[in-house]
């Protein structure tokens, strides 16, 4: 397809502004955190939804439903109060290849993180005050998350952009807890991160549209698609290139 640059722009808000409101939330994973109201419980409640978000979305939401119900509806307190007995109860939770010992890990590994390195947002923080980087931010965070004993197969829940890959899950997480525009759908609750600074969350929903529209060249779906991809939104809106993701997404999903 063909566009001028006003005719992209145009496009892109459009579609943006469609599918960015609060009708969006039922059918999207988001709607897992928002069953909350307290920042440890939404940002918790995100990170588990997101890490299982692949595959078919109402399979997503029916587990991250059954894992949080496996919590007692309460994320923050179930990580620091879980005993032993109560997290092993999570070893016959599944869903596609994260299988109950990634889920034990994954309770261990942020109890650790809330009671030594002041929660997630400290922890992905972190990294990000380096220079910046959205990049060190998902880096630094996961070298935290796995500095605990561990198995090497739950390493490939949380992605590793150093490796090349498009880490689209964590940059969703990132979206959902960083940007504020009031429209109802992503939180803002992450105060130490520019939106400006977020990367377009990629997969082969949004890909395929972001290739159809001339906003990417490249064919893998892996770092380098994820950065040339925002680079090019950021020419549409600087300062929130990632309110476009809800276009890109929004269209490959129910659209193509």
């Amino acid at each position: 397809m063909n566009f001028t640059h006003q005719q992209l722009h145009q496009l892109l808000e459009e579609k943006s502004a469609f599918y960015n409101n609060p009708d969006f939330i039922e059918k999207d994973p988001i709607s897992i955190p928002h069953l909350f109201t307290k920042k440890e419980d939404i940002e918790i409640a995100g990170f588990l939804a997101a890490t299982l978000a692949w595959g078919q979305r109402v399979t997503i939401i029916n587990k991250s439903r059954e894992l949080m119900s496996r919590m007692d509806n309460s994320p923050f307190e179930f990580v620091m109060k879980a005993s032993e007995k109560e997290i092993q109860a999570l070893s016959t939770f599944v869903h596609r290849t994260f299988q109950g010992e990634d889920c034990m890990y994954f309770i261990y590994a942020l109890q650790q993180i809330y009671l030594h390195h002041g929660g997630l947002e400290a922890t992905f923080s972190a990294g990000y005050h380096v220079n910046q980087s959205i990049k060190e931010s998902i880096t630094g965070f996961r070298e935290v998350f796995f500095s605990f004993e561990h198995l090497r197969r739950t390493r490939k829940h949380v992605p590793d952009p150093q490796t090349g890959s498009a880490a689209k899950r964590v940059n969703m997480f990132l979206r959902w807890m960083v940007r504020d525009d009031n429209k109802g759908v992503d939180f803002g609750i992450w105060k130490n991160f520019k939106t400006s600074d977020l990367l377009c969350p990629l997969d082969l929903h949004s890909g395929n549209v972001a290739r159809k529209l001339g906003l990417l060249d490249r064919k893998q779906d892996d770092w380098q698609a994820v950065e040339k991809l925002t680079a090019n939104l950021r020419l549409f809106d600087p300062l929130d290139p990632v309110k476009y993701d809800f276009a890109l997404f929004g269209t490959g999903v129910n659209e193509n």
